[in-house]
């Protein structure tokens, strides 16, 4: 792989429509003193998202934005992927969660599916895309382990965090202090990555 591309500018646009993935990228980016909008902030189109893996999808994100906005965008395409449905939902993570995002559907879904397991072993995975508007990108990928456990428990985070409880661990991710979450997901995981590769003096 060539040399990674440095972020010197000092505005980025985060990809996304959803509201609890800006604000955990918004936070972990506030060391950088970099002034972040978002997609849905500027009311950009969301692209179909028609990639085969989390990297396809946050590149076609990013992509899109980058060239909309002509700002570098930041794209996360993450999910949940438990072992017993063979990694399912994983890129379609929010899709199961249909049109009105009710993730209280998908996680139902979920524990009907692996109803006849004693233990669900599962992992999140987060996928970064930083793209320029001349079309560079660099990719990131994380990931955090862990199991499944019922009922959901907790309101910090979103999405699938109140049943998800990582290795180690005794607490949901949406029981966790926010901080606590951010210094160990998988977008934490990712984004440690993307900032030792593009956000370090060289």
């Amino acid at each position: 792989m060539g040399e990674r591309r440095h972020f010197t500018e000092k505005q980025i646009v985060i990809a996304s429509h959803n509201p609890g993935k800006v604000r955990e990228i918004r936070e972990l980016l506030a060391p950088f003193g970099v002034n972040v909008s978002s997609a849905g902030d500027m009311d950009l189109p969301e692209p179909e998202e028609t990639g085969e893996t989390f990297i396809d999808n946050a590149i076609i994100k990013a992509s899109a934005t980058a060239s909309v906005s002509q700002l570098p965008a930041l794209a996360d395409d993450s999910g949940l992927c438990v072992d017993v449905l063979g990694g399912a939902p994983g890129i379609f993570s929010a899709r199961w969660a249909g049109p009105d995002k009710n993730f209280g559907m998908a996680m139902q879904k979920i524990m009907e599916a692996t109803a006849d397991f004693e233990t669900c072993k599962a992992h999140f995975v987060c996928a970064l895309c930083l793209c320029w508007p001349d079309g560079h990108v660099e990719n990131f990928e994380g990931y955090v382990h862990g199991a499944l456990s019922w009922p959901p428990r907790g309101d910090q985070g979103f999405g699938y965090d109140p049943i998800f409880v990582p290795d180690g661990y005794d607490e949901t991710f949406a029981e966790m202090d926010p901080a606590q979450k951010h210094a160990m997901s998988h977008r934490a995981d990712a984004f440690n990555q993307l900032v030792a590769a593009c956000f370090q003096p060289s």
